[in-house]
Order: C-alpha cells, then sequence, then structure tokens
C-alpha cells in the first residue's frame, strides 16, 4: 500500500489544506477557472456530456429529480466515500464548486459555438486536454480537492495505482452506469472517460521533472 500523492508537491503548493497564501491561491482560481472553461467549451462542442453528467441524467430519468439536484447528491455521496480513504476537505474543495460553475456558465453564455463538424472536434479535443492538464495544476496546490477528483486521488494514495488508470475506470464506469440509466453517450463521453486521467498522470509527470529539476532554487 502507497501512501504517496500521484500529484507531486510543487514550489506554489500550500503548506496545509486551508492555508490563504497569495501563490497557490492565485494559482488555483486560474487553474480552475480553466477548468471550467474547458468544461464550457465541452458544451458548446456538443458531442455528448462528460460521464458524470451522462449518469446524473439517468438518474434523474429513473427518480424525476433534475440534474442540478442529482448532481448535488451524487456529490455528496462521493464525500462520504472520502471516509475510508481518509481524505479530508480543503479551501479547493469549495473553491472548487463555485469557480468551476462560474466559468462554466461563463464559457457557454459568451463564447460562440462551432458550426462545422471539424471545429467541433477539435474544440472537444483542445477542451479535454486543457480540463486535464488544469486539473493537475489545481490538485498541486495542495489546498484539497473537488469530490471526484479527490475520489480518484484518494484511490492512488491507498493502492498506489496509477492516476491514469484510475481516472479512466471511475470514468467509464459512471458513465456505461448512465447508459445503463438512459443517458445519452456521445463522443465526447466516450474520449473524455479514456483521455483525461491519462493527461493528468502525464501532466503529474511533467511537474515531477520539473520539480527535480527546481529542487531548492524557488
Amino acid at each position: 500500500m502507497s501512501r504517496k500523492s500521484p500529484i507531486p508537491k510543487m514550489p506554489w503548493a500550500a503548506d496545509h489544506q486551508w492555508q490563504f497564501k497569495p501563490y497557490p491561491l492565485f494559482v488555483i482560481c486560474i487553474a480552475m477557472a480553466l477548468m471550467g472553461i474547458g468544461d464550457g467549451l465541452l458544451v458548446l462542442a456538443n458531442l455528448g456530456a462528460t460521464p458524470w453528467t451522462i449518469f446524473a441524467q439517468g438518474v434523474a430519468l429513473q427518480t424525476g429529480l433534475s440534474i442540478g439536484v442529482v448532481i448535488a447528491i451524487v456529490s455528496l455521496i462521493v464525500l462520504l466515500l472520502w471516509i475510508p480513504l481518509k481524505l479530508r476537505i480543503g479551501l479547493g474543495t469549495l473553491l472548487n464548486v463555485f469557480i468551476i460553475a462560474l466559468f462554466i456558465d461563463l464559457t457557454v453564455n459568451y463564447i460562440p459555438a462551432p458550426s462545422g463538424t471539424m471545429a467541433r472536434i477539435f474544440l472537444m479535443i483542445f477542451a479535454i486536454v486543457l480540463f486535464g492538464i488544469s486539473t493537475t495544476f489545481y490538485l498541486s496546490c495542495q489546498l484539497g480537492a473537488g469530490p471526484r477528483d479527490g475520489l480518484m486521488v484518494g484511490v492512488c494514495l491507498k493502492y498506489g495505482w496509477k492516476v491514469g488508470i484510475v481516472r479512466t475506470t471511475i470514468e467509464a464506469t459512471v458513465g456505461i452506469l448512465g447508459l445503463l440509466l438512459g443517458g445519452t453517450l456521445g463522443i465526447s463521453t466516450i474520449a473524455f472517460a479514456l483521455g483525461v486521467g491519462w493527461i493528468i498522470q502525464f501532466t503529474a509527470m511533467a511537474f515531477q521533472r520539473f520539480g527535480n529539476q527546481t529542487s531548492g532554487k524557488i
């Protein structure tokens, strides 16, 4: 069993999860804003929602609840799964909810949606890459994770598994469950499920190399 974090500690990392230090706060806010933009661009590409949204859609269809309510309930349940993983809520957990949602809305409302198929595919790929890289940046701030990212980190910490494998398994599982419950699968759903975890892992590996090179210099 490994307790080594899958996301390396970077020069901008906070000393603890509730530290109001300018540098890590600046990085995490920018990273989460970019995550929200990436999520919003994925919506604009209109090639399918993320696996967690598909899952929420399926549960909503089966229960009669709104997707928003289902997302809130699912987030709470995922937070409960943190307990056996010995994770704690941090400042980043709270910021995750507000900043990402704000920039999703801003992106969807103020950026025009592409019309051509190739433009939509390009936007989908760019959005997934942006989301994955930004996720690694915000997690590297060590201020706590959002519910789903925390689940990924917690499983990696507990079992020592690779981020790519863990995140892909989680995304694929909820996507399949959502489909079975009646959610609508799209190209973006599959691309996100299979790609975002590996983007996070490769970015974390790049961070590790950067951290080794700059150790003691910042």
